[in-house]
């Protein structure tokens, strides 16, 4: 049994309520606790709205609460590497056309890699946050599975497909048994000043959702138009700039027709961005790179699964199978819409999560 000296926490503090209650659980639980709250990039404070969660606002927020605990707290700032390997990546991608998800990206690079180092370097063998989802240790396989979060609504195994094996050893997920509704009232019950805060919903660096104008100012110049074709190469229209489509959009293509249009693909190259109808955007089978098995060993052959392709979407039933190269071809038994370059397709078996990687195509 740890003795109460052993048991230090590093917890991530955003200024919201659900990591304010997480460093609260901890505690209870006998956890020294440190709470750190991460600065992530330099934005003018007007820029920032309350559906962000990296303001200066936020970060006063998490002090209070860590203040009210008795807990030491750090700002940890790490714009740099945000830059390098969530903004710039973002960037990258609209530029190339395939829609990503930087959430996925944070997760992997900040969150669980730098901010699992500043842990160690603080003495604590674990890292707190307020994510919904659960880890449990399955004692016959020797692993450590990813399940989904109790509150369905409010489950994010889907961002952190990502996690390996030695980070799940020393990650903790306290909220992933509860309710959302039951996180408030914690929040009420202890008296922190967020309990009502409303939660974090946009990308936090571009916080009116307006991603092609955040891009368009990053880069410092406008996306150069080009033309709306079809299939075939015939000309429908005029486009805004490649950067402000996605797979599978409808609206504000500005073509008016009898049967509406969808992006179908996007092709950098020629600067053309392709529409079809809507059976067009619909397809059976897709190929992820950068694979990460996370509840199971790598399988041989192949195997049943459900599979989600975008946050919000409901999974669906598939086969996958491991290529040769490591790549996973997944094979949906109905067709799905909207499979997106660049997004994530996570596998799942019932609440666990067996892996996950990038769509390239």
């Amino acid at each position: 049994m740890h003795t109460r000296e052993h048991k230090r926490a590093l917890i991530a503090m955003s200024g919201g309520v659900d990591s304010s209650v997480t460093a609260a659980l901890m505690m209870e639980e006998g956890y020294d606790c440190i709470g750190a709250n991460m600065r992530l990039f330099s934005a003018p404070e007007a820029a920032v709205t309350t559906k962000s969660c990296c303001s200066i606002a936020d970060a006063l927020d998490a002090r209070r609460v860590a203040d009210s605990m008795g807990m030491p707290f750090y700002v940890l700032h790490y714009v740099e590497e945000f830059h390098k390997e969530v903004i710039d990546k973002f960037v990258r991608c609209y530029l190339a056309g395939i829609t990503p998800n930087p959430c996925i990206d944070c997760n992997r690079h900040l969150k669980f890699t730098h901010l699992l180092e500043a842990a160690r370097e603080h003495g604590c063998e674990t890292l707190a946050t307020g994510h919904y989802a659960r880890i449990e240790y399955n004692e016959d396989s020797g692993r450590y599975e990813l399940l989904k979060a109790k509150d369905p609504a409010r489950d994010q195994s889907y961002v952190l497909y990502m996690l390996t094996q030695e980070q799940l050893s020393h990650i903790r997920f306290p909220l992933g048994g509860r309710m959302k509704a039951d996180v408030r009232a914690l929040a009420e019950e202890y008296g922190f000043v967020n309990a009502q805060k409303p939660d974090s919903q946009d990308i936090c660096f571009v916080p009116d959702g307006r991603h092609a104008r955040f891009i368009e100012d990053y880069l410092q110049k406008k996306s150069a138009p080009g033309n709306f074709v079809d299939r075939d190469g015939n000309i429908l229209g005029r486009h805004e700039g490649i950067i402000r489509y996605t797979t599978g959009q409808r609206k504000g293509l500005g073509i008016s027709s009898t049967e509406p249009y969808y992006v179908t693909d996007i092709r950098p190259e020629t600067n053309e961005v392709v529409l079809g109808r809507k059976e067009d955007v619909r397809g059976k089978e897709l190929i992820a790179f950068d694979f990460n098995w996370l509840s199971v060993p790598v399988p041989a052959g192949e195997i049943r699964a459900k599979a989600k392709i975008r946050y919000r979407f409901k999974e669906a039933d598939c086969t996958a199978k491991v290529l040769t190269d490591g790549r996973v071809q997944v094979s949906f038994d109905e067709a799905q819409p909207a499979i997106t370059k660049g997004q994530a397709v996570v596998l799942y078996d019932e609440d666990r999560v067996l892996g996950g990687g990038t769509i390239l195509r």
